[in-house]
């Protein structure tokens, strides 16, 4: 057993005063100091005061020269941010931290949240995918989240384009939670600005990260952890064979979380992860309910079929309309009037663009009304 496995056995106590909690936030900023590094400083000294007196003479020993810790000065105005945006902080040990990512050895020491953190005690289900996923992933992804949500299950994601936009949306009613990648109060992408909004009003958004930071790519394969850690399973509804989602199933397993996927078409690149983790050994899903299954402790004994979809929203430009086409198009087979409820326009809107990509080669007619990408 590593040492960071040691740690999670010895219960971290939770600050209880506001310079305690200043205190964790400036042992955590300072350089080096990471959740399980963090975790053994407070087990060796005591409290983060200690640790933090002692930090300079232990970096002195590791052969760092020059070593400060945390100014005051940054902690202060990451307290003054999250004010503004009316974020809490949410310490490990406290009793409004989740208690899923509790015995994690890599456990977050504090998540900055924003909206209702009692959401967090509710049973959770991941659904991560690709970002350029294809109408029907999309489909799927909506259809997934809708259904867990009826049977009473909070849909964890990172606010990412495609699935997890698609999922959030679909459960803003129900219950969901986004895990960012940057600061809470700082969202990626842009585009979902409004998403965001949504989700702080109805559920949660979280993040390990300091107030104001913009995401970096090395703060998504962190990211990811907590929100396999956060659920009872994780679903991969579109993944491509190298992608983020597959990092956050590995996480899954290494948590001893549950991990499905939904399978695709061979030829469709978006669905290549998925197909490799089925046959790695993960729970195939055709429907929440086979989500459900796969968690037998938890199951219901009411399952509710898929819902209409919500009415289509205003019809996208003629430009806009080629890219949402081939977006959504792939390998496998769709059928016309299907992409075009998809797309929220109308069939004569829809039909110029579809005559403009098959004359340019680009995609191609199947019996049966059906459409894919040309080979």
């Amino acid at each position: 057993m590593t040492e960071e496995q040691l740690s999670s056995y010895h219960p971290t106590l939770p600050p209880t005063t506001e310079e305690d909690r200043f205190s964790w936030l400036r042992l955590l900023r300072s350089r080096k100091v990471g959740p399980a590094t963090f975790r053994r400083l407070l087990r060796e000294h005591g409290s983060a005061q200690n640790a933090l007196a002692a930090l300079p003479e232990m970096a002195r020993a590791a052969g760092i020269e020059g070593y400060e810790i945390c100014p005051p000065g940054v902690i202060e105005a990451e307290l003054k941010a999250a004010k503004a945006a009316r974020a809490q902080l949410l310490c490990l040990g406290s009793a409004d931290f989740p208690d899923a990512l509790t015995d994690l050895s890599d456990a977050p020491p504090m998540l900055w949240a924003i909206g209702d953190v009692s959401i967090l005690q509710k049973r959770c289900i991941a659904m991560v995918g690709a970002r350029n996923c294809s109408s029907l992933g999309a489909r799927m992804a909506r259809g997934l989240a809708t259904d867990l949500g009826k049977q009473g299950y909070v849909v964890v994601s990172g606010l990412a384009r495609g699935i997890d936009t698609a999922a959030h949306m679909a459960a803003l009613d129900t219950g969901t939670v986004a895990v960012m990648a940057g600061g809470v109060d700082v969202i990626y992408p842009a585009e979902n600005t409004d998403l965001a909004g949504d989700i702080a009003q109805s559920g949660l958004r979280l993040s390990e990260q300091p107030m104001g930071v913009s995401p970096q790519a090395r703060h998504f394969p962190r990211r990811n952890r907590i929100i396999s850690g956060l659920a009872q399973a994780v679903v991969v509804v579109e993944a491509a064979a190298k992608s983020g989602s597959l990092i956050t199933a590995r996480d899954a397993l290494d948590q001893g979380r549950e991990v499905l996927a939904v399978p695709g078409h061979p030829f469709d690149a978006r669905a290549a992860g998925c197909n490799l983790l089925i046959r790695d050994g993960a729970t195939l899903v055709r429907s929440a309910e086979d989500v459900i299954e796969a968690l037998p402790q938890q199951q219901t004994d009411l399952f509710e079929p898929p819902q209409p979809e919500m009415a289509p929203e205003p019809a996208p430009s003629a430009e806009t309309l080629h890219r949402e086409i081939l977006a959504r198009l792939g390998p496998s087979p769709i059928a016309e009037d299907q992409l075009i409820r998809d797309i929220a326009a109308s069939a004569g809107e829809i039909g110029p663009a579809l005559v403009d990509l098959e004359l340019d080669g680009r995609i191609q007619r199947q019996p049966g009304g059906l459409l894919s990408l040309t080979a």
